[in-house]
């Protein structure tokens, strides 16, 4: 449900793990550069959690969507693999919640922003399918995994002219950072592949029949190039219309 608000409501996915660490219950996490970002793009960054058939009643609040990464995967069941890869390890109430969350945003044309394993999910949201295990699927394929610090750059990516995501960011290549072992294969019915790396791995999505439906495979709210504050500036921008 859109308001005018001076700052649109945006909620962020959270992730959940077990007792252990932080806390001896099970507990919800979330990086402050996320939230960050969002402020600094002119947002009012809120956390929702996982429970059971709330998803709808947060939308009725928020103005838009930051679906988040994070160490794990989707279950490949959802995308019709028949065999699941060693390496895949599930977060399944999260998922549930997070494929709710963002359907249920797209249905009423609310901004969504999905961001590593957000984008991920969304491409199967959206009829797409997961290459499970970047290694053993792209040969001779990058680093994605980097080893250097999130703050600085992995690879670069080369970002399709004529997209929404070319339009925001004004350039032909990005630096980014790399922190993932899956990414989109397949793609649903027209959904656009606007970033690609350098071995061939597609780094990032849109929808155009949507408002503002658009996800990167890397990590944007480390700021690492001015492209990544464009993201949020224009995700915030869609928010408010």
């Amino acid at each position: 449900m859109t308001r005018q608000r001076s700052r649109p409501l945006i909620g962020l996915t959270l992730d959940s793990e077990g007792p252990g660490q932080y806390s001896k219950m099970p507990w919800y996490a979330i990086r402050q550069n996320y939230m960050a970002s969002v402020v600094v793009a002119g947002g009012l960054p809120v956390a929702i959690s996982h429970e059971d058939d709330i998803a709808d009643a947060y939308l009725e609040e928020l103005d838009g969507v930051v679906v988040t990464g994070g160490a794990f995967d989707v279950d490949p069941a959802l995308f019709g693999a028949k065999a699941r890869h060693d390496t895949v390890t599930t977060k399944d109430q999260r998922t549930k919640f997070e494929w709710d969350v963002t359907e249920g945003a797209l249905k009423r044309d609310m901004p969504v922003f999905g961001i590593c394993g957000g984008k991920q999910l969304m491409n199967v949201v959206l009829g797409g399918t997961l290459i499970q295990h970047i290694p053993d699927a792209v040969s001779g394929c990058l680093e994605h995994e980097q080893k250097n610090p999130r703050t600085e750059p992995g690879h670069t990516v080369a970002v399709q002219k004529n997209s929404l995501l070319h339009h925001i960011v004004q350039t032909q290549e990005l630096p980014v950072n790399s922190a993932h072992h899956q990414a989109a294969d397949g793609i649903g019915e027209d959904v656009i592949v606007n970033a690609v790396a350098p071995d061939g791995v597609i780094e990032g999505i849109e929808h155009p029949d949507y408002r503002f439906c658009l996800g990167v495979q890397w990590h944007p709210e480390y700021h690492i190039s001015d492209g990544d504050r464009r993201l949020f500036d224009a995700f915030l921008k869609a928010c408010r219309a």
